[in-house]
């Protein structure tokens, strides 16, 4: 008997005659099953899928024979580390069909020496799973065993699986070996958790990442294990194998042995693999992702009793509606995606045009939508309710606009449209400081070296209302709108207004204010004014940041209340009592008043306080 990996396996004897008492001979044992994530194990370099820069190095390793004496091979499960680890071990220990061969990158497969490291029985190859042997006395045994020479190959290899489960100690004691280890030895580890490996132990490896395996490589490598097996899968059935085998081989040939095992033997559909997945079909997800974007909770909900009936999970619905969004974004951002062979079909042509009819800010909202309802199905008594819930709150924000487009319609601003078309109008340059009271300006890409009044911008054809601007306050709420948290976060806190005059503003940044962020600032203010601002970068002191002002601010209430005789009485009251906080409703989110940025004394009334306030 020859076995699919090239062993000769000696026939057990068959019986001759009756037994020894007369009854019927014994029937020959059938032959154990093996499954195919071990059948269609990789057995040479070229055999490795998806590994393409790690199986060149290797090989060109062995051919110049500068072959390290430890590896370090790190992935996610699945994609081959202990199976490079015994290719690696064959190729160090090959001698030929002739016996005389050397380290090789293309190992025979049929020396004493391969067959008997295929069969996981070759006593110069040590295998330990570090996950059940973790102490310092296991890595004393290989220790002790590298002062010895091998019995029988060239090389004794030491295969240490998940070896961050190692105890510190462990490793410690592993160090020195490691480093100079006898020229007989050589050692491979392999981890899923890199980071728990210790940095000196990584210094002295040679480290190799082995890479998620992506999911046009592993149908093909599916559709050609279903071929061998003589078994017919349909090409979405292998998709969604592949989808769900997350990059790792192993799982993906273990969900095909058990999608097969569920059906005829002869062929496997996409409605078998979908049902054993606990997946909705893939049309039904497009259904679904119809009817909530364009606001039909009837339809949505019909097709979700169409996915009960199929008997999906809705958790794993909500996932696939996930994965959904996630490719329509990319469709909608990467329009040459719509041709790529590792789309399946009917994203490229049913989601390509759903793409066509979102905008970025939907798909947004979508997801973040999604992913907490993904949350909420898990924790919910009725994961059906939870879901249809999550799809009734999608359906109801379908006609709202996006947050940003409703912040320009509150403010009075030009919609996406118009801000778009006049911030690519112009573009400010670059600004930087002076020292001396030297000043530079930033307007419309130009430099010059005293402030100056920048030509107003080409009128649009549709009239346009831009935003009252009347401090420099309105300018930093006015960028927040923008969504720019960071250019928001500087004006806040790392700038000095020293004159405000529209359309020139002067001020001084902070040493660690970006050195663009004079143009940035002048770029939003083209976008959505439609005017060119000037921004001069000024060495003068100039006022107190936003930031210190509103402190200042607050620190002034908390005193003025702490003062009255109300706060004061209840202070004394209740020992060890302090005021949290002082809320008033006449300042803005900068914690100003919203008419009157002096930090005078408010006037107050006799016995109630001016703003609300918490005491504890």
């Amino acid at each position: 008997m020859h076995d699919l990996l090239g062993d000769d396996v000696p026939e057990p004897p068959v019986p001759e005659g009756p037994g020894l008492f007369g009854d019927a001979p014994p029937a020959a044992p059938a032959a154990a099953y093996r499954v195919l994530a071990r059948k269609y194990r990789p057995t040479i370099f070229d055999d490795l899928i998806g590994q393409d820069a790690t199986v060149r190095i290797l090989r060109s390793a062995f051919a110049l024979n500068r072959i390290a004496h430890a590896f370090m091979l790190t992935g996610v499960r699945g994609v081959g580390k202990t199976t490079t680890a015994r290719i690696i071990a064959r190729a160090l220990n090959c001698v030929g069909p002739d016996g005389s061969g050397g380290p090789t990158p293309d190992p025979c497969g049929v020396c004493d020496n391969c067959r008997a490291i295929l069969a996981d029985r070759h006593p110069d190859v040590v295998e330990m799973d570090a996950a059940s042997r973790t102490g310092v006395d296991d890595v004393r045994e290989i220790i002790e065993a590298t002062r010895f020479r091998p019995m029988q190959a060239r090389t004794k290899v030491f295969i240490i699986d998940e070896v961050h489960m190692l105890s510190r100690h462990a490793f410690n004691a592993l160090l020195k070996t490691l480093e100079e280890p006898p020229p007989h030895v050589k050692f491979v580890f392999a981890t899923t958790e890199i980071r728990k490996v210790p940095v000196t132990v990584l210094s002295r490896c040679q480290r190799f990442d082995l890479r998620r395996i992506p999911v046009s490589l592993l149908i093909a490598q599916f559709e050609k294990v279903a071929l061998a097996e003589g078994i017919t899968v349909e090409p979405e059935g292998l998709a969604a194998i592949a989808r769900a085998a997350d990059g790792s081989v192993r799982d993906g040939l273990s969900l095909l042995d058990q999608a097969i095992a569920q059906g005829d033997g002869l062929r496997v559909t996409a409605a078998d693999v979908a049902g054993m997945l606990g997946m909705a079909d893939r049309g039904l997800v497009f259904d679904i992702m119809e009817a909530v974007l364009a606001g039909r909770p009837a339809d949505a909900l019909a097709a979700t009793d169409r996915a009960h009936v199929l008997g999906a999970d809705f958790g794993a619905m909500l996932g696939d509606m996930l994965e959904l969004t996630h490719t329509l974004s990319r469709l909608k951002m990467v329009p040459d995606l719509r041709g790529a062979a590792e789309l399946p079909e009917l994203e490229r042509t049913r989601g390509a045009a759903l793409a066509d009819t979102l905008t970025i800010p939907v798909l947004g909202r979508a997801w973040q939508m999604l992913l907490k309802g993904v949350a909420e199905v898990e924790a919910a008594p009725d994961r059906r309710a939870a879901a249809e819930m999550v799809l009734i709150r999608l359906c109801h924000v379908a006609d709202l606009p996006p947050p940003g487009e409703l912040v320009r319609r509150l403010s009075g601003q030009p919609g996406n449209g118009a801000a778009g078309l006049v911030g690519l109008a112009g573009t400010a340059g670059l600004a930087g400081g002076g020292g001396g009271g030297a000043r530079a300006v930033a307007a419309g890409g130009a430099m010059s070296a005293a402030p100056a009044e920048a030509p107003a911008a080409a009128s649009l054809e549709q009239p346009v209302i831009t935003p009252r601007l009347a401090s420099f306050r309105d300018v930093v709420a006015l960028v927040a709108a923008e969504r720019e948290p960071l250019l928001h976060g500087h004006l806040l806190h790392s700038v000095h207004v020293v004159r405000f005059a529209p359309p020139v503003i002067e001020l001084r940044p902070h040493a660690d204010a970006p050195r663009d962020l004079a143009s940035r600032l002048a770029a939003v203010l083209l976008g959505v004014t439609g005017t060119r601002w000037t921004i001069v970068v000024s060495a003068e002191a100039g006022e107190p940041t936003l930031a210190q002002q509103g402190n200042a601010a607050d620190t002034l209430r908390r005193q003025v209340a702490a003062d009255h005789p109300l706060v004061r009485a209840i202070l004394d009251a209740f020992p060890g009592a302090h005021i949290e906080a002082v809320r008033d409703p006449g300042v803005d989110a900068y914690g100003l008043a919203a008419e009157d940025v002096s930090l005078g004394e408010p006037e107050m009334a006799e016995m109630v306080p001016p703003a609300e306030f918490d005491a504890e």
